[in-house]
This record gives structure tokens, sequence and C-alpha cells, in this order.
């Protein structure tokens, strides 16, 4: 009984974050989407296709970042890039959004053919053989013989 009220809570708990995450994922979408393009309709179509897609793909998502953190740094990296040029234009500040988007699209390039390099050479490299372990008995014989 108490096995399944914990059971209960832990999904609970679960089922509330995994709500709160959407809702502050859906607020950073908006946030994100106003810095990077002046038409409202973009906006709202940008934030809805990225809704649906962690719905959608958020197991695989999930997977993915467990695999490979330094994309969760990446991504993090891009939010503060992203950030600091919000902030830039309220100083009146105006960078140029090719140049953010080449800096993204350029660190995505080289952290996909980071995470390529890894693989091949985790493919490649062979498990070590260890050897049985030994008695005293079998140590001692060996070394007599």
């Amino acid at each position: 009984d108490g096995f399944k009220k914990a059971a209960q809570a832990t999904v609970a708990g679960t089922i509330v974050q995994i709500i709160m995450l959407d809702i502050i994922f859906s607020f950073d979408s908006i946030l994100t989407a106003i810095g990077i393009v002046d038409k409202v309709i973009i906006m709202i179509i940008a934030v809805i296709v990225s809704i649906g897609v962690m719905m959608a793909f958020s197991g695989r998502i999930s997977r993915f970042i467990k695999e490979h953190p330094s994309m969760e740094v990446l991504a993090l990296g891009f939010l503060i890039l992203i950030g600091f040029m919000l902030f830039l234009e309220s100083l009146h500040y105006v960078i140029p959004k090719g140049y953010i988007y080449f800096a993204v699209a350029f660190s995505m390039i080289i952290e996909l053919t980071n995470i390529r390099v890894r693989k091949k050479r985790k493919k490649k490299s062979a498990p070590v053989k260890l050897h049985k372990s030994y008695t005293e008995e079998e140590m001692e014989e060996a070394i007599n013989h």
C-alpha cells in the first residue's frame, strides 16, 4: 500500500514536472521567436510547430541529449546568444540576424561532426580481454615449473 502511494506520488510529480517544462519551453520559444523574426504569424507558427515537435519527439530528444550531453551545452549557448542579442536590441544596437544564423549553423555542423567522429572511434575500439584471476597456488605452481 505504501509502495502504491509512493509510485502514484512519483507519477504525479513527473507529470507536473513535464507540464512545467512544457510551459517553460513554450515561453522560451515565444521569446526566441520574438527575438528572431518581426512578423507575428511566423512567431505563432514557430511556437505551434515547436510545441508539436516537443510533444511528438520528447522521448527521442531526451535519449539523444542523454547520449550527447554536449548538445545540451550547445543549446544553452544558443539561448545565451539569443538573449544577448535581445539585450543589445533593447539598447538599440542591432546585430544582423544572418550573423546569428551563421553562428548557430556553424556550431551545429561542428558538434554533429564531433558526434560522428566519437561514434566511429567507439566502434573501432575493440573491447579489452582480461586474463582470468589466478590463485596463490596456481601462481606458485607456474613459478616452480
